[in-house]
């Protein structure tokens, strides 16, 4: 059999499938894609199956008020506050803006994100990549090398073709699959709103402590100081970040109880507010009281809406954490929980103010009863503290998409969780948003000043997930016009009014989530260009089976004992930086075995699953390819099971491929094998002695001693490049490579057994 990395004509042919038959027995299918064995695997459950029973949604949904609900359930901190800066002109004013946050949070929130932008998940995945690797999957628009036409066998690939009858589906997919631009747009974009929301991650709990702790300032102004308020902000928010590595399971359990307990409050004290001081606001839910309210205040009205578009902030955290939940479970808890609760809040708030205009700047303390203010303020301080969660939790889900895409650097990936997929801690991410999240908070040091910066992140954000579901409606949902028109005059239409409004505020504190974002966007386009540039290397210069032939057959060739594992990125194919370790080292262990670490999205692959091996011709030489297959809860770190289990599996394809390969020499034509052991009779005593030298050189081999072998190749700019890709790839890149962490460390290899290899890559 033909191994992986032959010449194209030749992976055509060893694309079809290959059988060996005997006695009509079991059939055993082979490829020569190892990607494509991969999909075989069994027990990959997406949250959004239909075969998750209730209890566990319900289970879900009552983590998901913990993690994801607590910045948009928050809100009401300081939502009044930022609205009216400078006090309220007019009582009607307050009913428009009530009216205003009414169909905001029911347009945006409730029915963007819980009923539209949800279904829109790849496989259970949330946020602006999963929408960006569907639109790759039903059109060719990617730019990343991960892309492979046998991709579409696997089973939750759900490759959709637009229908010929919808003439402007078909006509959008050929304008995007053959515009060079609309690809590179589509990418950058995808990134600039993975950037965003990781901004989201560091703005959110300033913003969410700061507004909580300033409760002591209220209570107390001569002994908590504006100064004190903030190194207590500080402190919490140090605490917040550090239990991030008990997980998303552990944190959300812990928090959904209290979160529970702030809206059940917030409820309460927002009836007894509206029965007590003013029920005719109430009247809100007429939307005429928006237009009257732009009518009385005109430019000013306009400005407030920075204000008023915290009363959603966290929503994009819905999407991003849906792989930490499910579909339904948000569905759940935010209809029958958060958005009532929201509406009752907002307007006890806005009754409490028709009375007591004067108390705007810190609405929501000085409308809770007076013996319920030190628990409420307690309980806000908790709340507070969790409202982080929801958008660190997303933070974390989107880096592991854009890792696993190429597009972000190399960090420690951490599943927290045995039961529930997709739960996942970054501790270098952790760590960096703790300072990002500390410096604003000891820089801006009000929540005016950071409302300003949160309103942009926010809502530039929400713009692009919008941008990108009109292509999802079009493209894969194949809806018609009328309905997509729809979508944009009732949806993204009140999205631009929003950015038009916290734009306006970009002096004032909105520079820094640009900033940031672009800055992130820098970094994540570095890597992901020259992750291109290298993977498209390796893959034109692979090491054919021809040309290791002729380099083993060279005279000062030799084969010493032992067993080499040699490390590579690449899945098919031998790396080019083994034939440059053999041009300068003309000795190779007696067996070699080329191994690619693969993750797939399923809890744990069976050991009897996990490894997939291929014989590199001519089998003399006693190479071979293989896949090592792991779940995000197995285990990576011991060395030498891993070495056992590795020499086990790879006797056990010897001993099939032996059979394969003698057989369908014998047989001609006839391609078809079965699995089971086969009979004593039905083997020759020749073959039988032939099979047992195979087993013994590699049980030798593995006695004599076993190396582990990585390629370490250094990047840099190729002769007559220019000034721009030379400062991108041997400064901006190589210096991110350095400071971020090792393969061989993130695999765990011995490092007294631990060979690396060097070699210059120019591109």
């Amino acid at each position: 059999m033909t191994s992986i990395g032959e010449n194209t004509s030749k992976n055509n042919k060893n694309e079809e499938e290959e059988y060996i038959e005997i006695k009509g027995k079991t059939k055993l299918r082979r490829y020569d894609s190892l990607d494509l064995e991969s999909s075989s695997v069994k027990g990959h459950h997406a949250h959004a199956s239909k075969e998750m029973s209730w209890a566990v949604v319900l289970s879900l949904a009552f983590q998901s008020l913990g993690v994801i609900y607590g910045d948009i359930g928050t809100s009401p901190l300081y939502v009044f506050g930022s609205t009216f800066p400078n006090g309220i002109k007019d009582t009607n004013d307050i009913l428009g803006v009530l009216s205003l946050i009414y169909y905001t949070i029911t347009l945006l929130p409730l029915i963007k994100y819980v009923f539209i932008v949800l279904r829109a998940n790849d496989n259970g995945k949330g946020g602006t990549f999963a929408l960006y690797s569907l639109l790759c999957r039903n059109a060719k628009v990617g730019l990343l090398p991960s892309t492979q036409v046998e991709d579409q066998q696997v089973s939750n690939y759900q490759l959709q073709l637009p229908s010929h009858h919808l003439g402007l589906s078909l006509k959008l997919k050929n304008l995007l699959e053959n515009s060079i631009l609309a690809k590179y747009v589509l990418l950058i974009v995808t990134m600039l709103s993975t950037s965003l929301v990781i901004g989201d991650g560091v703005l959110t709990p300033s913003i969410s402590v700061l507004s909580a702790v300033s409760g002591l300032k209220e209570a107390s102004a001569s002994t908590f100081t504006e100064g004190r308020v903030v190194w207590i902000s500080v402190a919490i928010l140090i605490l917040l970040f550090s239990v991030q590595r008990f997980g998303t399971d552990k944190v959300g359990y812990s928090f959904a109880p209290i979160v529970s307990v702030w809206f059940v409050m917030n409820a309460g004290i927002g009836i007894y507010n509206f029965i007590k001081y003013d029920p005719t606001v109430i009247k809100a839910l007429n939307p005429w009281h928006i237009i009257e309210y732009f009518r009385r205040n005109g430019k000013e009205a306009w400005i407030s809406l920075g204000g008023v578009v915290l009363c959603i902030t966290g929503t994009e955290a819905l999407f991003a954490d849906v792989g930490h939940f499910s579909v339904r479970s948000i569905q759940i808890s935010m209809s029958a929980v958060v958005y009532p609760t929201l509406m009752l809040t907002y307007s006890g708030q806005a009754s409490f103010l028709r009375l007591h205009q004067d108390d705007v700047t810190n609405t929501f303390y000085k409308a809770i009863p007076g013996p319920l203010y030190w628990p409420m303020f307690v309980i806000a301080v908790l709340a507070a503290i969790i409202a982080s969660q929801a958008m660190i939790s997303g933070t974390f889900s989107i880096i592991q998409q854009s890792l696993a895409l190429g597009c972000f650097p190399r960090v420690s990936i951490v599943h927290t969780s045995d039961t529930f997929e997709g739960q996942v801690y970054i501790p270098e991410v952790n760590y960096v948003i703790m300072i990002a999240s500390v410096l604003v908070t000891l820089a801006f040091r009000t929540t005016e000043k950071i409302g300003n910066a949160y309103g942009i992140a926010v809502v530039f954000a929400e713009t692009i997930t919008s941008s990108f579901m009109i292509l999802v409606m079009l493209v894969i949902w194949k809806k018609n016009i009328a309905l997509v028109i729809i979508y944009i005059c009732c949806i993204m239409s009140v999205e631009f009014i929003y950015l038009t409004s916290v734009l306006y505020k970009f002096p004032h504190g909105g520079y820094f989530p640009i900033a940031f974002a672009c800055l992130l966007l820098s970094v994540m386009y570095i890597w992901n260009y020259v992750y291109r540039k290298k993977y498209y290397y390796e893959v034109e210069n692979k090491v054919s089976p021809e040309t290791l032939r002729e380099i083993t057959s060279h005279s000062n060739f030799c084969r010493i004992p032992g067993m080499a594992i040699f490390y590579s990125e690449l899945v098919h194919g031998i790396p080019p930086i083994f034939e440059h370790y053999l041009g300068n080292v003309p000795a190779l262990q007696s067996v070699v075995v080329f191994v690619s670490i693969k993750s797939l999205p399923i809890s744990t692959v069976p050991p009897e699953e996990r490894f997939l091996f291929r014989r590199v011709n001519p089998r003399e030489l006693y190479v071979f390819r293989c896949v090592v297959r792991y779940g995000y809860t197995d285990g990576r770190n011991e060395v030498e099971p891993f070495e056992r289990l590795l020499v086990e599996k790879l006797k056990e394809f010897m001993r099939e491929d032996f059979w394969f390969h003698h057989v369908k020499n014998n047989q001609g034509d006839i391609v078809e094998i079965v699995e089971e052991t086969k009979n004593e009779e039905e083997i020759t005593k020749e073959n039988e002695e032939e099979m047992e030298k195979e087993m013994e050189v590699v049980e030798k081999a593995s006695c004599d001693g076993i190396v582990h072998m990585m390629g370490e190749s250094e990047i840099i700019s190729g002769k007559g490049a220019g000034v721009g890709k030379k400062i991108v790839i041997d400064l901006a890149y190589n210096f991110i490579k350095r400071n971020l962490r090792q393969t061989d460390k993130a695999l765990d290899i011995p490092r007294k057994r631990l060979l690396k290899v060097g070699m210059t890559y120019e591109i």
